[in-house]
């Protein structure tokens, strides 16, 4: 399954996103730049939570068009694909409550050259429900988070293959709600911007786990723990490009906690809570409507958020400095659960996966004001978790 067509290397990508980051006084230089290197055709991949696992789609940034190039891999019920730093990996979390015969999800890698995604390895994690992992800067560490399982492991890589766990850890702290924290949860699983600590988000434990890693040997050090609010569950961590602010997406309350990250131990320290959901009238029914994903625009001026339930996308301006969020609009995510979503390499497109609907919805975006179209257009995916564009 070859691609006839220019495709844009992550490796370059990379470059164009980090020169973006680095370099906030001039974004409209920067964006010119990114979309220049960005408008071809690439290869994009879908995690798909049935048995074919990853689905091919080719996208054309210039109409918006996303068209299906079959099954890229076979790996069972995927949440979760992350693509190496620098080279031409892929990787999987698949939620499985057995594989090879132990009672794990599984953690797979590929190489993809030309669009196509050679298998390279498939190991086993430390719990089941796999349903995330994380690449370390320099490409030779992989963390995983496992959610039924409560647990994570780590992996080292060597040339895209991994080795079997050398570090786990089982997690013990639950939360108040009895229906979603009567465990814990590991969800997520990040690095720092320097690389130098490590986070797994426990959504049954309403808290953040902090580490000191050494990618060489992908051992996990302690280094401390942040403590959302109680009942909260915290799912996701994603960092700003300032490189002093990260939010941390609480499922179960729908707010996101405004953290300031502390290079010199890792630790995070709560500046804000932003509520993502209107007050409820007195006397109404609760509506189960929880918080998902986190999208930041490579000059940080701009982050989305994705809520379920309700089905919406919530856009923020943010201070490029400070990270401190202002509410622009919210607006439908075309579907029903959104998963995941992302921005395309020229960040004029935002496409979301609708896993209850069976469907990416691509919404078009204004580069300047951060606007998203209120309407857009969907094209079919099985049971989608995850987009990747490579």
């Amino acid at each position: 399954m070859g691609l006839v067509m220019t495709r844009l290397t992550r490796r370059a990508f990379l470059s164009t996103a980090s020169a973006a980051a680095a370099t906030l006084a001039a974004p409209d230089l920067l964006l010119r730049a990114a979309q220049d290197a960005s408008d071809k055709r690439m290869r994009v991949f879908v995690g798909s939570h049935t048995a074919n696992g990853i689905l091919a789609y080719d996208w054309d940034p210039a109409t918006a068009g996303l068209t299906p190039a079959g099954v890229a891999a076979k790996v069972p019920s995927v949440a979760w694909l992350a693509f190496s730093h620098g080279t031409d990996f892929v990787y999987s979390a698949s939620e499985l409550d057995t594989f090879n015969g132990k009672p794990t999800g599984e953690v797979a890698s590929f190489r993809l050259a030309d669009g196509v995604l050679e298998p390279l390895s498939a190991r086993n994690s430390a719990g089941t429900g796999t349903c995330h992992v994380a690449v370390d800067a320099t490409g030779r560490m992989l963390l995983a988070a496992d959610y039924t399982g409560a647990s994570a492991a780590s992996f080292i890589i060597d040339d895209g293959k991994l080795t079997e766990a050398v570090w786990t850890e089982h997690y013990t702290e639950h939360g108040p709600n009895p229906v979603r924290q009567s465990t814990a949860h590991a969800h997520f699983a990040s690095f720092s911007p320097d690389n130098r600590f490590a986070y797994i988000n426990d959504l049954g434990g309403d808290c953040i786990h902090i580490y000191k890693p050494d990618p060489p040997t992908a051992q996990m050090t302690r280094a401390g723990i942040y403590r959302g609010a109680p009942g909260s569950g915290p799912r996701t961590l994603h960092f700003h490009p300032n490189n002093r602010t990260a939010y941390s997406m609480n499922e179960l309350v729908s707010t996101v906690d405004v953290l300031d990250w502390h290079r010199n131990d890792g630790s995070l320290t709560l500046v804000d809570r932003v509520k993502l959901l209107p007050d409820t009238p007195a006397g109404a029914p609760a509506v189960v409507s929880t918080g998902c994903d986190t999208v930041i625009t490579r000059d940080g001026r701009f982050v989305y958020f994705a809520n379920r339930g309700d089905n919406f996308l919530y856009a923020f301006k943010a201070d490029p400095r400070t990270g401190k969020l202002t509410p622009m609009k919210r607006s439908n995510c075309g579907g029903k659960t959104p998963r995941n979503f992302t921005l395309d390499p020229t960040e004029r497109w935002m496409l979301v996966a609708n896993q209850d609907s069976n469907q990416i919805s691509i919404f078009a975006r204004d580069p300047q004001s951060g606007a998203l179209a209120d309407e857009g257009k969907n094209v079919t995916a099985e049971t989608p978790m995850r987009i990747l564009f490579a």
